[in-house]
């Protein structure tokens, strides 16, 4: 490019690469022919005219924005204004939620805590236990960490497992499609608890993985064309810090077991029983399954609740014989290492309890698969079904000759619950019994 030409192709309101300058020049027949280094030259007025119009609108702009800027700046005042006088007026009210006092030691970080009855069922709310916590130390003891004189059992579940747990339950619901089938997998003491700061993870000397992850992965895999999941977790939760687990055995208490019946009832809609209207019994000094692992655990009392209607219940042993009582609880269980027995006495392969309550819903009967923590649950669901039959998973086909679908369609059972404590939902074992009893 020649440099007789340069200040046009820089002249960057006029620039386009593809026209040669002096070309250009032709082709604009107003263009003054006076220049000076290459730029158009300007009429003197016409220069001074746009002169006085740029400083006229400079000011404009120079005014409005001042005005803009003390608009702000008085805005900004009024607001921190009003902002303390809102303080002022609250002075000695406090913002944070009311804890109750068997949590004052626990974790004062605000949490999410659920609202409502639906917020509480969803099966993806999970609502972390908040302990009550005396900051003291613990030790592992075998399968179990050992604080402040209770056993907790460490859990190792993981993703897989629970998953492992939602096919094997889809796979049964198919095998009963006339029938309502529901599932609840129950947290153990060590999720409701044992504080946080004591879990390996968090730094601690507890190496036990999260029930809650376990069990939410597991529901979320449910078919729920085929089965309703039942959270009892955030029921367990919001009580953590009542007597809800043993302090010397794996179970939950006849108080956590009620609990999760609450969810279970209100789940379904169904009117729960209340432990106001039935008569509190206790038996000292049970020294549960955990005594075996480590020294110094403390004792457990073990409560239960006559209800206010009668029960009659048959028990069909592992040999096949069969009694009947008219309580689904063993009152003359004595104290030491079996008082949980109390609840429908043990574990037997089938118990039949048909209730006289007045909420039972005629001709609706529900069929339990469960292991041990279930017997401390179904005394409770005599409140809403006619019939409760519970078998339990490891020895029903053992006095049974016909698998389970066949025992429910012949005593017109509507209704299927499988519950069972997170350690048996995550033991394959466990699972193939469950299977075994539909085969």
């Amino acid at each position: 490019m020649s440099d007789r030409n340069r200040n046009d192709y820089y002249n960057l309101d006029n620039f386009d690469d593809s026209i040669d300058s002096r070309d250009y020049r032709r082709r604009q027949p107003n263009r003054r022919q006076t220049s000076y280094n290459g730029r158009p030259s300007y009429d003197r007025r016409r220069l001074n005219k746009m002169r006085n119009y740029r400083r006229t609108r400079n000011r404009i702009i120079i005014v409005v924005s001042l005005i803009l800027v003390v608009t702000l700046v008085v805005l900004m005042i009024v607001l921190a204004f009003n902002g303390c006088g809102k303080k002022d007026n609250n002075k000695g009210v406090s913002t944070q939620p009311k804890q109750s006092s068997v949590s004052e030691t626990s974790n004062t970080d605000e949490k999410p805590q659920p609202k409502n009855t639906d917020e509480k069922l969803a099966i993806d709310t999970f609502i972390e236990a908040e302990p009550k916590d005396d900051n003291s130390s613990g030790y592992n003891a075998g399968s179990i960490y050992v604080w402040n004189q209770a056993g907790f059992e460490v859990f190792g579940g993981d993703e897989e497992r629970a998953k492992l747990y939602s096919d094997t339950v889809n796979g049964l619901a198919d095998k009963v499609p006339d029938m309502n089938v529901y599932s609840m997998i129950v947290p153990n003491h060590t999720e409701m608890g044992l504080p946080r700061r004591l879990w390996a993870k968090n730094g601690g000397e507890a190496y036990t993985n999260s029930q809650a992850d376990s069990i939410r992965s597991a529901y979320e895999s449910m078919d729920k064309d085929k089965v309703t999941p039942i959270n009892a977790y955030n029921y367990l939760s919001e009580h953590c810090n009542e007597y809800i687990y043993f302090n010397s055995d794996h179970h939950w208490t006849g108080l956590g077991s009620y609990y999760a019946y609450k969810a279970f009832a209100d789940t379904l809609g169904l009117t729960a029983l209340s432990l106001d209207d039935c008569e509190e019994k206790t038996i000292d000094g049970f020294t549960g399954s955990l005594t075996n692992n480590a020294d110094g655990l403390k004792s457990d009392t073990v409560h239960y609740w006559h209800l206010p209607y009668s029960v009659s219940m048959e028990i069909t042993h592992e040999g096949g014989s069969t009694e009947s009582y008219n309580s689904p609880y063993f009152d003359e269980e004595a104290s030491g290492s079996l008082t949980y027995g109390v609840f429908i006495w043990g574990d037997n392969p089938l118990t039949v309890m048909k209730s006289n309550s007045e909420k039972a819903e005629s001709g609706r009967k529900i069929m339990v698969v469960k292991e041990s923590y279930g017997n401390a649950f179904v005394p409770y669901l005599t409140q809403n079904f006619e019939e409760v039959h519970v078998a339990d998973m490891r020895s029903f086909r053992q006095v049974s000759d016909s698998n389970l679908q066949t025992y429910c369609r012949q005593n017109g059972i509507t209704d299927l619950l499988f519950i069972n404590g997170v350690m048996s939902a995550n033991n394959g074992d466990l699972l193939d019994s469950m299977e075994d009893l539909f085969k």
